[in-house]
């Protein structure tokens, strides 16, 4: 990780010229684990392996979800970007107010300020010794994409997909709880079986009575806000599945529903076992 962080900050310096492309080795199978790759099934670990992946999808799709439960389970770090965004906000720096109208619009926050982002978090990681990762909100872009292939190897890149009329009422249904910060989503979604996709239904996820009073609504959670973001990933973030799809590294998963429902039948697809520690998973 250290290595990624020390070759990400001259990239920043270069201000991003075209980057060679490298072949990485085709360990994964397209739409799926090449089973032959990995003969042996993950249990929970090893705690602190040096697997690096990667989560895609639209926006509300649940990649930080799925990617935080993984990172829990195998014990690797889970850096999403869009935390390290609401961070940057957070401080009130110098570029937060033009940061702000950026996220607030729907639109894709430049490579220089994302890849900064990144970098200080690996370095950060870095100083506390862990290794590997799984990466949440990045890459967007191709050119992004690029960056990332010439600095490091990524093992797997995870496309979780989910119909468009059930991520606009996911995300408008998300809530955070303005005191711990943890995700909450007051949707009751249930959609019949439509365009060849079924039916689907997912609860809501409630808040706990303690955090009841303090849940609030991100800023760009409105119905225009969330279009835009679709339609911006539809036109700049499908061609990362691309790229990835071409270097057999690409595991498409369809959520069937749920987290009771889609978080055991991701373990499966990920050729992972679920141990003892499922119930903590699950919570």
């Amino acid at each position: 990780m250290a290595a990624i962080n020390r070759l990400m900050r001259p990239i920043c310096r270069m201000g991003y010229s075209t980057l060679a492309s490298q072949k990485p080795s085709n360990q994964w199978g397209v739409a799926g684990i090449d089973q032959g790759s990995r003969s042996q099934p993950l249990n929970g670990g090893p705690k602190g392996s040096n697997m690096q992946w990667i989560f895609l999808g639209c926006p509300g799709v649940g990649k930080g979800t799925y990617a935080s439960r993984l990172s829990r389970f195998l014990g690797i770090p889970h850096i999403a970007t869009g935390d390290l965004l609401r961070e940057e906000l957070a401080q009130c720096g110098p570029s937060a107010t033009e940061l702000a109208s950026i996220v607030n619009q729907g639109k894709l926050v430049p490579d220089e300020i994302i890849v900064n982002l990144l970098s200080r978090r690996l370095e950060k990681s870095a100083l506390k010794g862990e290794s590997g990762f799984i990466l949440d909100g990045f890459p967007r872009t191709t050119r992004q994409a690029e960056i990332l292939e010439q600095v490091t190897e990524i093992d797997l890149v995870v496309n979780l997909k989910l119909r468009e009329d059930v991520l606009l009422q996911k995300c408008l249904g998300r809530r955070i709880c303005s005191q711990c910060g943890n995700n909450y989503n007051v949707a009751s979604i249930n959609f019949e079986a439509k365009d060849g996709h079924p039916a689907i239904s997912m609860p809501p996820l409630l808040a706990p009575p303690s955090c009841e009073s303090k849940l609030i609504t991100r800023e760009d959670d409105t119905e225009e806000v969330v279009k835009e973001r679709l339609r911006v990933y539809h036109d700049k973030s499908r061609p990362v599945e691309d790229f990835y799809r071409s270097r057999g590294k690409l595991l498409e998963f369809e959520l069937p529903g749920g987290i009771p429902e889609s978080w055991p039948k991701l373990l499966a697809a990920l050729n992972i076992e679920e141990s003892d520690s499922k119930h903590e998973l699950a919570a």
